[in-house]
Protein backbone atom coordinates (compact mmCIF):
# COMPACT_ATOMS: atom_id res chain seq x y z
CA UNK A 1 0.00 0.00 0.00
CA UNK A 2 1.74 3.38 -0.79
CA UNK A 3 1.53 6.13 1.50
CA UNK A 4 1.17 9.86 0.45
CA UNK A 5 1.86 13.04 3.17
CA UNK A 6 -1.35 15.22 2.85
CA UNK A 7 -0.67 18.71 4.43
CA UNK A 8 -3.64 20.81 5.37
CA UNK A 9 -6.28 17.91 6.07
CA UNK A 10 -8.32 19.47 8.32
CA UNK A 11 -9.43 21.81 5.58
CA UNK A 12 -11.99 21.45 3.22
CA UNK A 13 -10.41 21.03 0.17
CA UNK A 14 -7.56 18.53 2.20
CA UNK A 15 -9.81 16.46 4.32
CA UNK A 16 -12.25 15.81 1.25
CA UNK A 17 -8.41 14.39 -1.01
CA UNK A 18 -8.17 12.28 2.41
CA UNK A 19 -11.03 10.28 1.95
CA UNK A 20 -10.73 9.79 -1.42
CA UNK A 21 -6.95 8.74 -1.10
CA UNK A 22 -8.48 6.50 1.48
CA UNK A 23 -10.91 5.06 -0.64
CA UNK A 24 -8.50 4.17 -3.28
CA UNK A 25 -6.43 2.53 -1.26
CA UNK A 26 -3.49 4.68 -0.22
CA UNK A 27 -2.35 5.37 3.23
CA UNK A 28 -2.21 8.85 4.67
CA UNK A 29 -0.53 10.74 6.95
CA UNK A 30 -2.36 13.99 7.52
CA UNK A 31 -0.70 17.14 8.96
CA UNK A 32 -2.76 20.25 9.75
CA UNK A 33 -2.58 23.23 12.54
CA UNK A 34 -6.24 23.26 12.75
CA UNK A 35 -5.20 27.50 11.87
CA UNK A 36 -8.23 27.29 9.08
CA UNK A 37 -8.55 23.21 9.57
CA UNK A 38 -11.50 21.79 11.95
CA UNK A 39 -10.63 18.09 14.23
CA UNK A 40 -14.25 17.03 13.14
CA UNK A 41 -13.20 15.50 9.70
CA UNK A 42 -9.94 13.89 11.12
CA UNK A 43 -11.87 12.55 13.82
CA UNK A 44 -14.32 10.52 10.61
CA UNK A 45 -11.36 9.83 8.76
CA UNK A 46 -9.96 8.22 11.59
CA UNK A 47 -13.03 6.11 12.09
CA UNK A 48 -13.66 5.58 9.03
CA UNK A 49 -9.80 4.31 8.03
CA UNK A 50 -8.52 3.24 11.46
CA UNK A 51 -4.50 2.75 11.26
CA UNK A 52 -4.21 3.72 7.43
CA UNK A 53 -4.83 7.02 8.15
CA UNK A 54 -2.08 8.70 10.79
CA UNK A 55 -2.55 12.71 11.65
CA UNK A 56 0.11 15.34 13.33
CA UNK A 57 -0.88 18.30 14.57
CA UNK A 58 2.03 20.55 12.98
CA UNK A 59 2.46 24.02 11.69
CA UNK A 60 4.30 23.34 8.50
CA UNK A 61 6.88 26.53 9.40
CA UNK A 62 8.22 24.47 12.48
CA UNK A 63 10.54 21.85 12.98
CA UNK A 64 8.71 18.44 10.74
CA UNK A 65 11.28 16.22 11.28
CA UNK A 66 9.48 13.83 13.82
CA UNK A 67 7.04 13.32 11.29
CA UNK A 68 9.35 12.09 8.65
CA UNK A 69 11.59 10.11 11.05
CA UNK A 70 8.60 8.40 12.28
CA UNK A 71 6.50 7.92 8.39
CA UNK A 72 9.84 7.16 6.57
CA UNK A 73 8.37 5.40 3.55
CA UNK A 74 6.43 8.64 2.21
CA UNK A 75 6.58 8.18 -1.48
CA UNK A 76 4.69 11.62 -2.11
CA UNK A 77 3.51 14.69 -0.79
CA UNK A 78 0.47 16.65 -1.75
CA UNK A 79 0.65 20.52 -0.15
CA UNK A 80 -2.51 21.83 0.19
CA UNK A 81 -2.17 23.91 3.25
CA UNK A 82 -2.21 27.47 2.59
CA UNK A 83 -4.23 30.95 3.18
CA UNK A 84 -6.35 31.27 0.49
CA UNK A 85 -8.76 34.49 1.00
CA UNK A 86 -7.75 36.97 -2.15
CA UNK A 87 -9.79 40.04 -0.12
CA UNK A 88 -7.98 39.39 3.36
CA UNK A 89 -4.44 39.13 1.64
CA UNK A 90 -4.94 42.70 0.29
CA UNK A 91 -5.54 43.76 4.13
CA UNK A 92 -2.92 41.27 5.38
CA UNK A 93 -0.03 40.43 3.43
CA UNK A 94 2.43 39.51 6.17
CA UNK A 95 -0.11 36.47 6.51
CA UNK A 96 0.00 34.93 3.42
CA UNK A 97 3.87 35.75 2.67
CA UNK A 98 4.73 33.87 6.10
CA UNK A 99 1.99 31.14 5.73
CA UNK A 100 2.08 29.79 2.07
CA UNK A 101 5.67 31.43 1.57
CA UNK A 102 7.47 29.75 4.44
CA UNK A 103 5.79 26.94 4.92
CA UNK A 104 6.38 25.49 1.87
CA UNK A 105 9.78 26.01 1.71
CA UNK A 106 10.12 24.35 5.13
CA UNK A 107 8.52 21.35 3.69
CA UNK A 108 11.13 21.30 0.65
CA UNK A 109 14.01 21.47 2.85
CA UNK A 110 12.58 18.85 5.25
CA UNK A 111 11.93 16.39 2.51
CA UNK A 112 15.20 16.64 0.86
CA UNK A 113 16.86 16.04 4.09
CA UNK A 114 14.40 12.91 3.95
CA UNK A 115 15.12 11.96 0.51
CA UNK A 116 11.27 12.14 -0.98
CA UNK A 117 11.67 13.68 -4.20
CA UNK A 118 7.91 13.66 -4.95
CA UNK A 119 5.70 16.69 -4.58
CA UNK A 120 1.84 17.73 -5.81
CA UNK A 121 1.42 21.07 -5.07
CA UNK A 122 -2.21 22.53 -4.55
CA UNK A 123 -1.79 26.32 -6.77
CA UNK A 124 -4.12 28.61 -7.94
CA UNK A 125 -5.46 30.35 -11.33
CA UNK A 126 -4.71 33.67 -8.98
CA UNK A 127 -0.77 33.24 -10.26
CA UNK A 128 -2.33 34.29 -13.82
CA UNK A 129 -3.63 37.90 -12.78
CA UNK A 130 -5.96 39.61 -15.40
CA UNK A 131 -6.07 37.42 -18.38
CA UNK A 132 -4.95 38.08 -21.68
CA UNK A 133 -7.36 35.23 -23.38
CA UNK A 134 -9.37 32.79 -22.24
CA UNK A 135 -9.38 29.87 -21.83
CA UNK A 136 -6.11 30.18 -19.98
CA UNK A 137 -3.80 27.71 -20.85
CA UNK A 138 0.05 27.32 -19.06
CA UNK A 139 1.60 29.24 -20.99
CA UNK A 140 -0.25 32.51 -20.30
CA UNK A 141 1.78 34.78 -18.41
CA UNK A 142 1.91 35.05 -14.70
CA UNK A 143 1.12 38.07 -13.27
CA UNK A 144 -0.47 37.89 -9.68
CA UNK A 145 -2.60 41.11 -8.40
CA UNK A 146 -2.87 40.53 -5.69
CA UNK A 147 -0.81 38.65 -2.94
CA UNK A 148 -2.58 35.24 -2.24
CA UNK A 149 -2.11 35.11 -6.22
CA UNK A 150 2.18 35.85 -5.62
CA UNK A 151 2.61 33.86 -2.46
CA UNK A 152 1.43 31.10 -4.52
CA UNK A 153 3.61 32.08 -7.77
CA UNK A 154 6.75 32.70 -4.90
CA UNK A 155 6.05 28.99 -3.78
CA UNK A 156 5.65 27.79 -7.46
CA UNK A 157 9.38 29.31 -8.60
CA UNK A 158 11.09 27.31 -5.04
CA UNK A 159 9.37 23.95 -6.24
CA UNK A 160 10.39 24.84 -9.93
CA UNK A 161 14.69 25.73 -8.98
CA UNK A 162 13.94 22.73 -6.26
CA UNK A 163 13.34 20.52 -9.38
CA UNK A 164 16.06 22.26 -11.03
CA UNK A 165 19.24 21.52 -8.21
CA UNK A 166 17.75 18.72 -6.44
CA UNK A 167 16.10 16.80 -8.93
CA UNK A 168 12.85 17.41 -7.64
CA UNK A 169 9.90 16.19 -9.07
CA UNK A 170 6.67 17.70 -9.16
CA UNK A 171 2.85 18.13 -10.20
CA UNK A 172 2.10 22.25 -10.09
CA UNK A 173 -1.68 22.06 -10.26
CA UNK A 174 -3.28 25.48 -10.55
CA UNK A 175 -6.74 25.03 -9.91
CA UNK A 176 -9.92 27.66 -10.60
CA UNK A 177 -13.07 28.34 -8.25
CA UNK A 178 -13.75 24.92 -5.93
CA UNK A 179 -17.26 23.91 -5.01
CA UNK A 180 -19.43 21.60 -3.76
CA UNK A 181 -19.07 19.23 -0.76
CA UNK A 182 -18.06 15.14 -0.86
CA UNK A 183 -20.46 13.22 -2.90
CA UNK A 184 -22.43 11.71 -0.07
CA UNK A 185 -22.60 15.30 1.70
CA UNK A 186 -20.31 13.49 4.66
CA UNK A 187 -17.37 16.38 4.40
CA UNK A 188 -17.72 19.88 2.97
CA UNK A 189 -17.00 23.68 3.17
CA UNK A 190 -16.86 24.87 6.83
CA UNK A 191 -15.18 28.23 6.05
CA UNK A 192 -17.29 31.08 8.50
CA UNK A 193 -17.76 33.17 6.48
CA UNK A 194 -17.36 31.50 3.04
CA UNK A 195 -16.21 33.27 0.32
CA UNK A 196 -16.98 30.76 -2.58
CA UNK A 197 -20.04 31.36 -4.25
CA UNK A 198 -21.69 28.31 -4.78
CA UNK A 199 -21.34 27.38 -0.99
CA UNK A 200 -23.01 30.68 -0.24
CA UNK A 201 -25.92 30.84 -3.15
CA UNK A 202 -26.59 27.24 -1.30
CA UNK A 203 -26.84 28.76 2.36
CA UNK A 204 -29.12 31.37 0.99
CA UNK A 205 -31.55 29.26 -0.78
CA UNK A 206 -31.74 27.18 2.41
CA UNK A 207 -32.43 30.18 3.86
CA UNK A 208 -29.32 28.96 6.74
CA UNK A 209 -27.72 33.35 6.19
CA UNK A 210 -28.66 36.05 4.10
CA UNK A 211 -26.63 35.97 0.44
CA UNK A 212 -24.67 39.00 -0.28
CA UNK A 213 -23.56 39.85 -3.87
CA UNK A 214 -19.77 40.41 -3.36
CA UNK A 215 -18.23 41.05 -6.81
CA UNK A 216 -17.42 44.41 -8.39
CA UNK A 217 -19.03 45.97 -10.91
CA UNK A 218 -17.11 44.44 -14.46
CA UNK A 219 -17.21 44.02 -17.95
CA UNK A 220 -19.10 41.38 -18.73
CA UNK A 221 -22.57 40.37 -20.15
CA UNK A 222 -24.47 41.11 -17.13
CA UNK A 223 -21.63 42.61 -15.12
CA UNK A 224 -20.60 40.18 -12.96
CA UNK A 225 -16.97 38.20 -12.87
CA UNK A 226 -17.10 34.80 -14.92
CA UNK A 227 -15.06 31.96 -12.96
CA UNK A 228 -14.50 28.55 -13.29
CA UNK A 229 -16.18 26.45 -10.78
CA UNK A 230 -14.44 22.86 -10.35
CA UNK A 231 -16.40 20.15 -8.36
CA UNK A 232 -13.97 19.33 -5.15
CA UNK A 233 -14.06 15.61 -5.90
CA UNK A 234 -13.46 15.76 -9.27
CA UNK A 235 -10.01 17.93 -8.07
CA UNK A 236 -9.32 15.93 -6.03
CA UNK A 237 -9.09 13.39 -8.45
CA UNK A 238 -7.03 14.85 -10.73
CA UNK A 239 -4.46 15.18 -7.43
CA UNK A 240 -4.67 11.52 -7.10
CA UNK A 241 -3.83 10.68 -10.64
CA UNK A 242 -0.83 13.00 -10.67
CA UNK A 243 -0.10 11.37 -7.63
CA UNK A 244 0.07 8.23 -9.52
CA UNK A 245 1.77 9.70 -12.26
CA UNK A 246 4.82 10.63 -9.99
CA UNK A 247 4.96 7.18 -8.54
CA UNK A 248 5.03 5.58 -11.77
CA UNK A 249 7.49 7.84 -13.58
CA UNK A 250 9.19 11.51 -12.69
CA UNK A 251 7.71 14.16 -14.21
CA UNK A 252 8.00 18.60 -13.80
CA UNK A 253 5.14 19.70 -15.01
CA UNK A 254 2.25 22.90 -14.17
CA UNK A 255 -1.04 21.88 -15.10
CA UNK A 256 -4.35 23.87 -15.29
CA UNK A 257 -7.36 22.16 -13.65
CA UNK A 258 -10.77 23.14 -14.10
CA UNK A 259 -14.21 22.57 -16.18
CA UNK A 260 -13.05 24.35 -19.34
CA UNK A 261 -15.78 26.70 -19.54
CA UNK A 262 -16.54 29.85 -17.96
CA UNK A 263 -20.12 31.13 -15.40
CA UNK A 264 -20.76 34.16 -14.14
CA UNK A 265 -22.18 35.15 -10.58
CA UNK A 266 -25.57 35.65 -12.13
CA UNK A 267 -25.71 32.48 -13.63
CA UNK A 268 -24.62 30.30 -10.77
CA UNK A 269 -27.35 32.01 -8.31
CA UNK A 270 -30.23 31.32 -11.23
CA UNK A 271 -28.61 27.75 -11.30
CA UNK A 272 -28.80 27.28 -7.40
CA UNK A 273 -32.22 29.07 -7.38
CA UNK A 274 -33.73 26.56 -10.00
CA UNK A 275 -32.09 23.36 -8.34
CA UNK A 276 -33.04 24.22 -5.20
CA UNK A 277 -36.75 25.51 -6.29
CA UNK A 278 -35.77 28.57 -3.73
CA UNK A 279 -36.11 32.35 -5.02
CA UNK A 280 -33.56 34.21 -2.54
CA UNK A 281 -32.86 37.67 -2.11
CA UNK A 282 -29.94 39.32 -3.71
CA UNK A 283 -28.42 41.51 -1.26
CA UNK A 284 -24.91 43.71 -2.03
CA UNK A 285 -21.86 44.64 -0.22
CA UNK A 286 -18.59 46.16 -0.33
CA UNK A 287 -17.63 45.01 -3.13
CA UNK A 288 -14.17 42.27 -2.57
CA UNK A 289 -10.80 44.23 -3.97
CA UNK A 290 -8.31 42.49 -6.09
CA UNK A 291 -10.55 40.20 -8.38
CA UNK A 292 -10.88 40.69 -12.46
CA UNK A 293 -13.32 40.27 -14.85
CA UNK A 294 -13.02 37.18 -16.49
CA UNK A 295 -11.05 33.55 -16.49
CA UNK A 296 -11.57 30.05 -17.26
CA UNK A 297 -9.36 27.35 -17.85
CA UNK A 298 -7.78 25.15 -20.72
CA UNK A 299 -7.96 22.38 -19.62
CA UNK A 300 -6.26 20.09 -22.80
CA UNK A 301 -2.94 19.51 -21.01
CA UNK A 302 -4.66 17.71 -17.85
CA UNK A 303 -6.63 15.37 -20.35
CA UNK A 304 -3.20 14.67 -22.21
CA UNK A 305 -0.81 14.36 -19.03
CA UNK A 306 -2.73 13.16 -16.24
CA UNK A 307 -5.67 11.86 -18.54
CA UNK A 308 -8.57 13.46 -16.56
CA UNK A 309 -11.27 15.02 -17.46
CA UNK A 310 -13.72 16.26 -14.68
CA UNK A 311 -17.09 14.30 -14.09
CA UNK A 312 -19.39 16.47 -12.20
CA UNK A 313 -21.55 19.55 -13.74
CA UNK A 314 -22.42 22.41 -11.05
CA UNK A 315 -25.77 20.90 -10.47
CA UNK A 316 -23.87 17.99 -8.64
CA UNK A 317 -21.87 20.39 -6.97
CA UNK A 318 -25.14 22.06 -5.83
CA UNK A 319 -26.85 18.71 -4.66
CA UNK A 320 -23.91 17.37 -3.02
CA UNK A 321 -23.87 21.17 -1.15
CA UNK A 322 -28.03 20.63 -0.24
CA UNK A 323 -26.75 17.38 1.57
CA UNK A 324 -23.71 18.94 3.24
CA UNK A 325 -25.81 22.04 4.94
CA UNK A 326 -28.77 20.12 5.51
CA UNK A 327 -26.65 18.08 8.07
CA UNK A 328 -24.22 20.95 8.87
CA UNK A 329 -25.76 24.07 8.28
CA UNK A 330 -22.86 26.28 10.06
CA UNK A 331 -20.31 23.94 8.78
CA UNK A 332 -18.35 22.01 11.66
CA UNK A 333 -17.79 23.33 15.25
CA UNK A 334 -14.45 24.78 16.29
Amino acid sequence: MKKVLITGVGGYIGSIAADLFLKNNFQVVGIDNFQTGYRQPIEILKEKYGENFVFYEKDLKTDLTEVFEKEKDIEVVVHYAASCLVDESMKNPYKYFNNNVNSSLNLLETMKKFSIKKLVFSSTCAVYGETEYVPVDENHKTNPINPYGVSKRMAEKIIEWYGKIYDLNYFILRYFNVCGAADDGLIGDSKKPSVLLVQNAVRGALGIEPFYLTCPEVDTPDKTPIRDYINVVDLNDAHLKAVEKLIESNFKEIINLGTGTGNSVLEIVNKVQEVTGKKFELKKTTPRQGEYAKIYADIKKAKKVLGWIPKRKIEDSIVSLIKWYTKHPNGWER
